[in-house]
């Protein structure tokens, strides 16, 4: 039976063949390889600090001591986020115990979410075809695949606000009867109060701007009336209000840091030292998007047209990318993660550009991956160059075999792509060879991403201490007391299972600090006159120290030994009697 699709807006007749999108076993089976692979490379990398180290170690926390209302970091009121992440990564240590890929396992789930709904939503909105490319592309593309392989907010906020974006389109589709409208609107405002219990008000705030940009530019004010808001907003605070009332009448200090310096503050000044270049978010878009990029643009470029019908998909899809980039270059503070929630939308816009694009873009697009292929061919035998610290050329050279295989997978996949794309007749646009193009570029970018992530895990190591586990692991007992002079080491912090008190060192522990000023000491006097009590009273101390404060602690005449020691940090022990083997003199390395 033939098949009649719109290219260029007109209907085109065309035959149907055994095309990758048809065969549901083959897709079927390639969607479990992917999950597959997806979740067993979430254990191959130690956690990097400090996002990776800080939310494993909130949930350990969490998890250790059954308070699931106030969140704390080393013991000390931590309220600069809220608490989904954390619930949902201690719930998997509960299940499975304490480690990296279940540190992971959140962020992981809600990467395939995101796939899975840009897939779905794509088939509903613009076809099988679209919805499968779609889905290759967001599983493909290099910041979606690599945010889902590491331990931050910004993906589990990415996925829920992508519940709320699908569940918008969905309920909107022209012809739709009322009660699934209705479900569907109720599944976008449940989306919206789990992105706030994610990261806070943007998960309302960036979906209520994105409409207001929609109804304007497309002329539809009408969708207004039709987002079931009583309903909904109900539903919303059913979801998001509980933990904010609860936290807030434990913690009456937390609701004016949270909503008032967290948002606020921290958009409009830049006392946090995150501002960057207006260029920032549009050039990340662009690196992101690999492997891409020329399609991003045409996509892009295309939902400005209007097309029939009242309600614009492609239109709303390209006010969910405009605003956000938008919204995140004028604010003061700027951190790569704030761009991921773009990317669905950007995969959507692909997924439906794709299925009818011309020869000569898909070949255009293609062509990039071979030379970003050779690019990392060209780098890998220098990578031991980029160590920056004493010790590091080694773990940096350790890369060097990684980066060549991304580059060998790019450089091969990216040519397949291309010579499919080549083989495609100009008149012809519904093909089998589509397909293989798009599934040779999707593949290729996904092995890129997981080798290069893969290539990481000597410097993951490196920067999260792992290097001085042992030692400090046998010198530190339940009865030892731990501290941090200068420096948190996120990650160390959950590997060693301990909390340290903090000496000299405030950063982001500064509001729970001024709320419990007993769990801190001030300054790095304080912590030496705290050490030498530890040693006269015989009780046994470790303090995991900035690596310039040791040659001024021996200086002083401290009585300390190292345990261990790398380029960045270095682990101490007091010489008490009930310690093993007593310092001979101050300054003794073990």
């Amino acid at each position: 039976m033939p098949e009649t699709l719109l290219v260029d807006d007109r209907p085109v007749v065309v035959p149907v063949r055994r095309t990758l999108s048809r065969q549901s076993w083959l897709v079927g089976l390639l969607a479990l390889a992917f999950v597959a692979v997806s979740l067993y490379v979430l254990r191959v990398r130690a956690l990097v600090p400090p996002d990776e180290g800080r939310y494993a170690e909130m949930a350990r926390e969490m998890f250790a001591s059954g308070d699931w209302i106030t969140t704390r970091l080393n013991g000390i009121k931590y309220f600069e986020k809220p608490p989904l992440q954390t619930w949902m990564t201690a719930l998997a240590f509960s299940a499975f115990g304490l480690g990296e890929w279940q540190a992971r396992l959140w962020t992981g789930l809600c990467g395939l979410l995101g796939v899975g709904l840009a897939g779905f939503t794509g088939a509903r909105l613009f076809g099988r075809r679209a919805g499968a490319y779609a889905a290759l592309v967001l599983g493909s593309c290099f910041y979606w695949a690599a945010c889902s392989q590491i331990d931050s907010l910004d993906m589990g906020l990415s996925a829920m606000m992508t519940v709320a974006l699908c569940g918008l389109l969905l309920a909107q589709r022209d012809g739709l009867p009322a009660a699934a409208r209705r479900r569907w609107m109720l599944a976008c405002w449940a989306g919206m109060a789990l992105a706030v219990l994610s990261k806070g008000l943007i998960g309302i705030v960036l979906p209520a701007g994105v409409l207001l940009v929609y109804a304007a530019a497309a002329g539809d004010r009408a969708i207004l009336a039709r987002l079931y808001a009583c309903r909904g907003l109900a539903l919303f605070l059913l979801v998001a209000a509980p933990w904010f009332v609860l936290v807030g009448l434990r913690n009456p200090e937390q609701p004016h840091f949270f909503f008032i310096h967290e948002h606020v503050e921290r958009f409009l000044l830049k006392e946090h030292h995150r501002e960057a270049a207006w260029w920032t978010f549009p050039a990340l878009l662009a690196i992101g998007s690999l492997p891409w990029p020329w399609i991003l643009v045409r996509s892009l470029a295309a939902a400005l047209r209007r097309r029939a019908g009242a309600f614009q998909p492609r239109m709303l899809l390209l006010a969910w990318v405009a605003f956000i980039l938008l919204f995140f270059t004028l604010s003061s503070s700027k951190l790569p993660g704030y761009i991921l929630p773009v990317f669905p939308a950007v995969a959507l816009l692909a997924g439906d550009w794709l299925a009818a694009a011309p020869r000569r873009h898909l070949a255009a697009n293609a062509a990039v991956l071979p030379v970003l292929g050779l690019a990392l061919l060209g780098v890998a035998p220098f990578a031991a160059q980029f160590g920056r610290r004493a010790g590091e050329a080694a773990q940096f050279g350790a890369c060097t075999p990684w980066i060549a295989g991304a580059g060998l997978a790019a450089l091969a996949g990216g040519a397949l792509a291309l010579h499919q794309a080549l083989q495609m007749p100009p008149r012809q646009p519904h093909d089998g060879l589509r397909d293989r193009s798009v599934f040779a570029l999707a593949l290729a970018g996904f092995a890129c991403t997981q080798l290069l992530l893969a290539g990481f895990a000597p410097i993951a190591q490196l920067r999260a201490g792992t290097e001085l586990l042992p030692a400090t692991r046998a010198a530190l007992t339940p009865a030892t007391r731990l501290y941090s002079v200068g420096i948190y080491e996120q990650s160390l912090a959950f590997y060693l299972r301990h909390t340290a008190v903090l000496a000299g060192y405030r950063d982001e522990f500064d509001f729970g600090l001024r709320q419990e000023p007993a769990l801190g000491l001030d300054t790095v006097d304080d912590f030496v006159a705290r050490w030498r009590a530890d040693m006269a009273a015989g009780r046994p101390a470790l303090a995991i120290v900035r690596n310039d404060l040791v040659p001024a602690l021996r200086r002083a005449g401290v009585p300390l030994r190292i345990v261990a020691a790398d380029a960045r940090r270095t682990v101490i022990r007091n010489c008490a009697a009930s310690a093993p083997a007593p310092c001979a003199h101050p300054g003794t390395s073990a």
